[in-house]
């Protein structure tokens, strides 16, 4: 239950992002700083991404790293409902124009992510065989700490009506979420997912090692550009996180194409999807650092949006949950004792045609988001697949669930069972 908290309450944020573009129809894309825009982009990222990827830290740092996050259960009690909240009430802000909500809302992501990350760091400092893995999560969980702390700032401002230093403070809050605290992370658990769950080669130790050090300093010289004026900083350090970002999607396409295994599950499809996006958000940032106007239009700009968050964030997230939650059921069956020929593979909680079926609604959705762009008609529709295409994540997940609590009871009738298993353990 520890992750689960996380895991089941997450797609519901993608359901309301859905619902509310909807209801603000081609207004949400009439600009890049529309309310409706802005309430639904941090749905996504304060809702969806960040409850997902705070559950799979709590499983993540004990299997892989092999450290215990301590008070796990009361992290996951106190803190999983506070950054949910925050995250209804940031949006309402957005939604209602309303400077207020949105201090009150970065109070609770202070106090939720600043004991969050402080709990997990700790657990992090003892030194493990995975040193390079333990780097990564604590840059990436400083990175997240960096953005709600100028995301508090730009939240302060506005409700002070100081609206003179907003820019440099959207930009830096912007490249610290996206490249620091989501790409980070992305890519680092990249590593050990996708050669431990779709059986390709490890990727190559110069890129893993060079990785980490030239993201944190291209963060550093954008966020020096941005906040000194600097043009030439802020171009070098954009184009170099530009630039590993596309080596990262090349070479996870190369190793996806020499798998092992040459089936093509649901998951595969959501990181190829992924990685596709990726590169083309990498190649569209390069032609808008040539031509500068590109960014002026609301098409480019929402555009760039929709690659990063619906292409590659949540497509990776979706595509890592139907490996992770599966995994956790068998996980848990196989600890209670039962014989190995009495629990289920993986592939047993959850059939791979309901994974698929949703995978399908969600590359609609995402066609029709970026038709909205040119086609104001299809906004609605777009918003209304988007809603079904978390609905039925939902559904998913909780299926797994049930089929995990169904089982278990079933062998509870017949088969002497622990009932003494700890988080971690």
């Amino acid at each position: 239950m520890v992750p689960l908290r996380f895991f089941l309450t997450a797609p519901w944020f993608g359901v309301l992002a859905g619902l509310l573009l909807v209801w603000s129809g081609e207004d949400a894309f009439s600009s890049r700083w529309s309310l409706p825009l802005l309430a639904i982009t941090h749905l996504l990222t304060t809702g969806f991404m960040l409850q997902v990827i705070c559950g799979a830290l709590l499983q993540f740092i004990p299997v892989v790293i092999g450290s215990k996050v301590p008070y796990s259960p009361w992290l996951s009690i106190f803190i999983q409902p506070l950054l949910a909240l925050s995250a209804l009430v940031l949006t309402g802000g957005f939604a209602a124009g309303s400077p207020r909500l949105l201090v009150i809302a970065a109070s609770g992501f202070v106090l939720g992510i600043g004991i969050f990350a402080g709990v997990v760091i700790l657990a992090l400092w003892p030194r493990c065989q995975a040193r390079l893995i333990q780097w990564v999560v604590r840059c990436s969980l400083i990175s997240l700490v960096v953005t709600i702390m100028f995301g508090t700032m730009l939240a302060a401002s506005l409700f002070r009506g100081t609206h003179a230093a907003l820019n440099p403070l959207i930009s830096i809050h912007l490249i610290w979420g996206l490249a620091g605290w989501a790409l980070l992370l992305l890519v680092g658990v990249s590593w050990y997912v996708i050669p431990m769950f779709q059986l390709t080669p490890a990727y190559p130790v110069w890129f893993k090692q060079g990785f980490l050090g030239i993201s944190l300093v291209a963060l550093g010289c954008v966020s020096f550009g941005w906040a000194a004026h600097a043009t030439a900083w802020t171009a070098g350090g954009e184009s170099a996180l530009l630039i590993i970002a596309a080596l990262h999607a090349l070479l996870t396409l190369w190793l996806q194409a020499r798998r092992r295994r040459k089936i093509n599950d649901s998951t595969l499809l959501f990181f190829r999807f992924a990685m596709v996006c990726l590169l083309t958000f990498a190649l569209a940032g390069i032609l808008a650092m040539r031509f500068p106007a590109l960014m002026d239009r609301p098409d480019f700009a929402i555009g760039m949006g929709m690659l990063a968050l619906v292409g590659v964030f949540t497509s990776v997230i979706i595509g890592m949950l139907y490996k992770i939650l599966p995994f956790l059921g068998w996980l848990h069956l196989r600890l209670l004792n039962a014989p190995i020929s009495e629990v289920p593979n993986m592939k047993g909680m959850l059939a791979e045609t309901a994974m698929r079926r949703q995978l399908h609604l969600h590359l609609i959705a995402f066609a029709l988001l970026f038709a909205g762009l040119w086609l104001p008609w299809l906004v609605r529709p777009a918003g209304l697949m988007l809603a079904i295409s978390y609905t039925l994540l939902s559904w998913n997940l909780v299926s797994v669930m049930r089929y995990y609590k169904a089982f278990r009871n079933r062998l509870k009738e017949t088969i002497p069972i622990r009932t003494d298993i700890k988080h971690g353990e």
